[in-house]
Formats: C-alpha cells, structure tokens, sequence
C-alpha cells in the first residue's frame, strides 16, 4: 500500500465530506493504492457518523472513536499503529491542510529518501498577535533546543516513512515534536516543504493560547528527555553531589573554625548562631534529595509504563 492518510479531529462534521471528496480525487488522480484513517477524539457533534457512511462506501476509509478526548497526540499514537501504508501523512481535518500537498509529501519520502518532511505554512491566515508571533518564537526556540531545524513545528501537515511511525512513542501533548522525537530515535533525514494554508473555513479554532504555554513547557520535558531521558543520575546525580560536597565543606569549615577559636582562646558564637551553618546544612539535604530523584529517577525507568493513554469504543474497517 502506498499511502496511509491519517486525520485526527474533534467536532469537525462541517468539514468531513468536502476534506473527504479532495482526498479521493488526489488519490485517484495518481493511481495511489490508499487508506485514510479517521480518528475521532471524542467528537460530540456527528462526526462519527458522517466517518461510518464514508467506510460503508469505500472499505479504505476506517475510523477510530474514542470514548472522550484525549488529545491530538493520543490519536496520533493510535493511528500511527494501525496504519499499514509505506507513507503516512498526517494532516488536520480543518481544511487548512490542502490535500493537493501529499504527491509532493510522497514524492520526498519516496524518491528523495527522507524519513520524515514536515510542512511549512510560509504564508499564514492566521491573527498575526494571536498565532503569528507567538508561533514564530515558538519555532524559534524548539530550533534552538533540539537542534532539528525546521520552521513549522506546528504544521499538522506532515509525511512519514512507515518505520519512523513505528518507532516513536507520541504521548501527553508531543504531537508538535514528532520530528524532535524522531530525531532522538536515530532518524536523521528530516527535510521541510513548503504548503499551501487556508483560511479555515468552517467552525472555530480547537487551540488557543494556552497551546503555547503547554508548548514550552514540552519543549523544555523533551530537551531534558533527549539528553537525560535515559540517564536521570547524569544530571541529578552530579549536581547532588556537587551541592552536598560543597554544603559539606562549608559545614566543616564552620566546625574547624570554632575548634580552632577554643584552642587559641579566642572569642567565638555558638555553630547555630552562625547564618551560613544553616545555608550548608540545606545544600546538603537538597543536594541529598536531587541525588536520590536520580536514582528513583534510574529505577523508574527500569519498571514497565502501564500507563492507559486512550480509550477506543469502536472502529470501523480494521
């Protein structure tokens, strides 16, 4: 199979039928051997019927409910495992990706050998306070963290080979650092297209603000993955150690200094009197405990994640 098209969405019932109709005459137009994989992140409006008419007509069309919204990043992940085609695009059910995009998608995968291109909405119709400048720097600083130089972090609008899907692990809200993730799991040719961005046509925006904040904040959970995600005691462990050795020290120069006042007769206060007795005490203890959320860090990571990331309640096709 060539294609697997995979589309999260949440309320988009306005949208479906058009998105749908632009995809098959994309795939038909060039002779793809296709599946599209909806998945329905606990939509309540009629989006799931409207996905179960389209896979009664066309065995290619296959859905995915969840029981109620678990977030953009989980249906990704559950997509991702189900899909079965040598590409995956992924793109949002909005119409603001065009479908028109995926040969060029395709033909970067497959002929100029790269392992994931994502695209890179150039020209946006978007509020230029609300979403513009807030998403260039953005971009900017996920540049400048990860390393993975790439100008639209955001863009749903993206290509895979099949086994970078397959070896990525998309939780909490990292869907906006698929390319980061994929990097870190040893895939090193990401290339960048840039696409067409429409104006959204129906509804209203599922993001707002708030998607930045949460942004950076993943931005800062995957650096520390990407270089102590395996190796917690690397960083916990030695600035621990620094602080308790310095706490230490401090501590033991306090207690020589006293000593060494009753030896010679000189006036001296009592250790508890002294400020800096109390400073090195609590570099010690903190440097006590950041040593030991190493070391629960190391075992945690040694102990399976039963953690439940979604609920499906039906799926069609599969």
């Amino acid at each position: 199979m060539n294609l697997s098209i995979l589309i999260p969405l949440l309320n988009e019932e306005e949208s479906l039928k058009e998105l749908y109709s632009w995809i098959i005459k994309v795939m038909q137009s060039n002779n793809y051997s296709y599946e599209i994989i909806f998945v329905d992140d606990g939509s309540t409006d009629d989006s799931w019927n409207i996905i179960e008419s389209f896979s009664n007509e066309n065995q290619n069309v296959k859905g995915i409910r969840f029981m109620k919204n678990f977030g953009k990043s989980q249906a990704l992940h559950a997509g991702f495992a189900k899909a079965q085609g040598d590409v995956i695009i992924t793109m949002d059910a909005d119409l603001q990706d065009s479908p028109d995009e995926i040969p060029g998608l395709y033909d970067m995968i497959t002929k100029e050998k790269y392992d994931l291109v994502s695209g890179w909405k150039k020209k946006r119709y978007d509020s230029v306070v609300a979403k513009n400048l807030p998403s260039k720097l953005f971009n900017w600083a996920a540049r400048k963290t990860s390393g993975v130089e790439l100008n639209d972090f955001n863009c749903g609008l993206k290509a895979y080979r099949n086994v970078v899907v397959k070896n990525v692990e998309v939780s909490g809200e990292m869907h906006r650092y698929i390319p980061v993730l994929a990097k870190n799991a040893g895939f090193g040719k990401i290339g960048e297209k840039v696409v067409i961005h429409q104006a959204r046509k129906y509804g209203e925006t599922k993001f707002g603000m708030e998607r930045f904040i949460n942004g950076f904040l993943d931005l800062i959970t995957i650096w520390f993955l990407s270089r102590f995600g395996k190796r917690p005691m690397h960083l916990f462990g030695a600035i621990g150690s620094f602080m308790f050795i310095i706490g230490f020290l401090a501590a033991g120069y306090i207690g020589v200094s006293k000593l060494y006042h009753l030896y010679t007769g000189m006036k001296y206060t009592l250790v508890t009197n002294n400020p800096w007795f109390y400073i090195a005490l609590t570099t010690m203890i903190l440097g006590t405990q950041l040593f030991l959320a190493g070391f629960l860090g190391e075992i945690i990571l040694r102990t399976k994640n039963n953690e439940v990331r979604y609920k499906v309640s039906r799926e069609v096709n599969f």
